[in-house]
């Protein structure tokens, strides 16, 4: 293909993004609530607003497509059917398909690196040496560009015409086209969904967004509403409300397999318990519920790591490993949360190190910031308290922060090579698919899906919300900036005349305006295992800077995602955003939040893509119960 004349190259070093340093932490779409029917004996029967975000209809200009990864159409073009009731695909799989074209002509027509001083070199074609005041065509377009070096990034301008993308031979740095802010806003709301929810069951809306940083992205989530009936009632039925958010690692196919199947294995274990209480006339007990949750977590994973390989075996076929394996050779984490509307109670179960905060209003006026779950990774004390009670005198069973040396998060699905012994992995590896065992590893399994489970009393009345996201999120900002961005948001979506009136006269008659972030502080300590937001040191920002957040998002969650990468800074967020995988993970991980808010809405048993806060059309989502 014809590449085009380079102009000139200028850089410079006086951008917020300047000296990030590289943090590559070998770890780990949107999937709009599924149409999944799940009928059970108790009159459990699905009320979900869903739609594979398979379906939703790629928005993405032509302009956004040319900072995309060149890669981008291998990666989704290769991807196999999984022998599960539906493909088992990345639920941003058609998505960025759509655009793999586009992204391929862009990224194979233009590829330079710079040299440093300058000059740009043009690779594999005739090269330029030109100085930032020698402009061969002083009519030429002048860019922004971001200069991708091995351990930092600069921002510059670019004299030229065609476009640009990125190229690596051995000189350690790159250079891209930056996003615009238009450009950068459109690739945030790419993903965005929001749903109205007017069942009168003491929820009123959740939002959902997802931000890509590996490619494919290894993130996904499940949101899932089930009516369920009194045995013998029709007429008295509650909400089972779920909400999951699942951060995989090694590859996208165990989440995308939680996506599939791990609510129905939560509420098929909830029905089966909630039956035997009835027929004694009675309720199960908080302990029999959390039970219940567990073990459709673990029977969940022991499909996942054990049966699939009694499948393989018996088979004695590759084609059958290459289909079943693959969830159990990746790994994710998963965060579900179950709300029961009868009882006001929510449950959450995490298995890794995704967190949920829940957000209430103090008497104060102010929010306050509860985290609803613990990081379970090797930094912290109550897990590797855990792990070495498990295996004693197993030296290396916690090892700089990580099982036997290497995974960071102590629960998971999948992960087989922590769960499997090593007979198995090594016949496996032999005659299919695998990898080798860790030296250290004597007594698996290391790794367990087992969650804990708290449990909050809502209380809607006051406002509640609930914050759900993958790690990526907490990298960036603390519980408390988190509660107090969506308590700004709040006030200003109360204030705006041209928000949805539903929510709008509700949140105006309980909040007032504020000038900072109106939320309590926290206890800096904080509980053991939760991590700090590292990537401010390591985006050179301070914690205390002054006016970093804006509010200019409809949807909550892209709101929350906008000022994690920078706020008001919109160089930072175009800077982040325009990196492609794989340099973007050195300074991103991808992305995935969910909010839910809770509150005493109209009953008419409908539940509507809130369309200013939403990037798929109507007809991708039809709410059936």
């Amino acid at each position: 293909m014809r590449r085009v004349p380079v102009r000139a190259l200028r850089t410079t070093i006086q951008c917020t993004v300047r000296g990030l340093t590289r943090t590559s932490r070998p770890r780990r779409t949107i999937n709009f609530p599924h149409h999944h029917h799940f009928n059970a004996s108790l009159g459990v029967r699905s009320a979900t607003s869903s739609s594979a975000a398979s379906t939703a209809s790629a928005s993405s200009s032509a302009s956004a497509s040319a900072s995309a990864s060149a890669h981008a159409s291998s990666s989704s073009s290769t991807h196999h059917n999984y022998a599960v009731s539906e493909p088992l695909r990345s639920s941003m799989y058609i998505r960025r398909f759509s655009v793999a074209l586009v992204s391929s002509l862009v990224g194979y027509g233009a590829w330079y690196t710079y040299k440093g001083g300058n000059s740009l070199e043009q690779v594999g074609a005739k090269s330029y040496t030109t100085t930032p005041t020698q402009v061969s065509n002083s009519a030429a377009t002048t860019r922004n560009v971001l200069v991708v070096g091995a351990d930092e990034l600069h921002t510059g301008t670019f004299v030229g015409e065609g476009p640009i993308a990125k190229n690596f031979d051995g000189s350690g740095r790159n250079v891209l086209e930056m996003l615009t802010p238009d450009q950068a806003t459109e690739k945030l709301r790419e993903n965005e969904a929001s749903f109205l929810v007017n069942r009168g069951q003491g929820v009123l809306r959740y939002d959902v967004v997802q931000v890509a940083s590996n490619n494919p992205i290894e993130d996904d989530h499940a949101e899932k509403i089930v009516e369920v009936s009194g045995e013998g009632d029709q007429t008295n039925t509650t909400d089972w409300m779920f909400w999951g958010v699942f951060d995989g690692h090694a590859g996208w196919t165990t989440s995308a397999k939680l996506r599939q199947t791990l609510i129905s294995f939560v509420a098929r274990e909830l029905n089966t318990t909630y039956k035997a209480a009835g027929t004694l006339g009675t309720v199960p007990s908080p302990e029999a519920i959390d039970t219940a949750i567990k073990l459709g977590f673990t029977r969940l994973d022991h499909e996942i790591v054990h049966e699939s390989v009694e499948k393989v075996l018996k088979s004695n076929s590759k084609r059958v490993a290459a289909e079943l394996l693959g969830p159990a050779l990746s790994g994710s984490c998963a965060l579900l949360s179950f709300y029961d509307s009868s009882t006001k109670t929510l449950r959450v179960a995490c298995t890794g190190d995704s967190r949920a905060v829940l957000g209430r209003r103090s008497s104060s006026g102010k929010w306050t910031a509860t985290p609803l779950s613990e990081d379970q990774t090797g930094r912290n004390p109550n897990e590797e308290r855990r792990m070495r009670k498990a295996h004693p005198g197993e030296d290396r069973v916690i090892y700089n922060g990580r099982v036997l040396g290497g995974l960071e998060p102590t629960r998971a699905f999948g992960d087989a090579s922590y769960k499997w012994s090593k007979e198995v992995s090594d016949r496996l590896r032999a005659s299919f698919f695998g990898r080798s065992s860790s030296p250290y590893l004597k007594t698996p399994p290391y790794v367990t899906a087992e969650p804990v489970v708290t449990t909050t009393k809502i209380q809607p009345e006051k406002g509640d919300f609930l914050v759900m996201a993958t790690d990526g999120l907490w990298e960036m900002l603390t519980n408390e900036e988190v509660v107090g961005l969506v308590g700004k948001w709040i006030e200003s979506q109360a204030k705006s005349p041209s928000s949805n009136s539903q929510l709008s006269s509700v949140w105006s008659k309980l909040f007032g305006p504020s000038q900072d972030l109106p939320v309590e502080a926290g206890d800096q300590a904080g509980p053991d295992g939760q991590k700090t937001p590292i990537r401010l040191r390591q985006w050179g920002i301070s914690p205390d800077e002054k006016e970093r957040f804006v509010v200019k998002d409809s949807n909550v969650a892209t709101h929350l995602i906008r000022n994690a990468l920078g706020g008001k800074n919109e160089e930072q967020v175009c800077a982040l955003l325009t990196l492609v995988s794989p340099f973007s993970r050195r300074y991103r991980d991808d992305l995935t939040v969910q909010v839910i808010f809770f509150g005493d809405g109209p009953k008419n048993g409908s539940v509507l893509v809130n369309e200013e806060a939403s990037n798929i059309p109507q007809s991708a989502v039809k709410a059936k119960l």
